[in-house]
């Protein structure tokens, strides 16, 4: 009896499908290892401006630096709430534009300018909240990205469903800067969780399905430049929202 599987006809297949696993794993990889930087990067960057902008005397801040009456007391403070979407419409609409270097060169100074933009929040709640609900954040995430790159359902219709959820709570939020009601930013901060859980899947499984094996380098790392500031605004946005619901203030 002949085996086939020995023969030249079915190697071809299965080495190519081998090799389209092999890179898939590397490019998702890559997209996570650029996110989990750009995690460190907003960290560090929080923690640091944080340090430098207020005073903290026995676990309560108790007034500001020069440099934090600079940042955060004027004009300047709107720049750096405003900086990091910027750094998203330049990254989103003009990829097609910048060389790969220029787009990891952006993305590396967008997570620290988010970073700087956040590092109110260590004023706000307590460390030790915020490194909880940073593992949780993680947990979840981690759970929904690998449920979005395993399954085989198509998710496209929750992406949109997603997206026009996510509008909404983008509205109810603008609404509530001059309502300022605690149920709305309550009932904000609980779509947002489930709207960006859910986003978190149907990113994970769209920036598997944009993997292409012909692509040359750059443009295969700015794909993964892309899908990182995808999942990394997933992360961020679930992070904040929990931390609304269960962080505890100082």
């Amino acid at each position: 009896m002949v085996d086939y599987r020995q023969t030249g006809y079915g190697a071809p297949a299965s080495t190519a499908g081998a090799a389209m696993d092999l890179g898939l794993r590397s490019y998702m990889l890559g997209v996570y290892n650029y996110m989990a930087l750009g995690l460190v990067v907003t960290a560090a960057a929080a923690y640091g401006l944080f340090s430098a902008s207020f005073v903290e005397a026995n676990g309560q801040i108790v007034g500001l630096t020069s440099l934090g009456a600079t940042i955060f007391t004027g004009p300047l403070m709107w720049v750096l709430m405003l900086a990091p979407f910027a750094f998203v419409l330049v990254l989103s609409f003009g990829i097609n534009r910048l060389s790969a270097g220029t787009a990891q060169i952006l993305f590396w100074a967008f997570a620290a300018v988010m970073g700087a933009s956040l590092s109110s929040i260590f004023a706000v709640y307590a460390g030790g909240s915020i490194f909880r609900v940073f593992l949780i954040t993680a947990g979840m995430f981690g759970a929904m990205s690998l449920w979005g790159y395993t399954t085989k359902r198509d998710l496209t219709s929750m992406g949109s469903f997603l997206t026009m959820g996510l509008f909404g709570i983008i509205i109810a939020s603008l609404v509530n800067l001059f309502m300022q009601s605690d149920a709305i930013s309550w009932a904000v901060s609980v779509l947002g969780v489930v709207i960006f859980v859910g986003l978190t899947a149907y990113d994970t499984q769209k920036i598997k399905e944009s993997y292409y094996e012909g692509d040359e380098q750059g443009l295969a790392t700015k794909k993964q430049v892309m899908g990182a500031l995808s999942l990394y605004l997933d992360f961020i946005n679930l992070f904040l929202m929990l931390l609304r619901l269960i962080g505890d203030r100082r």
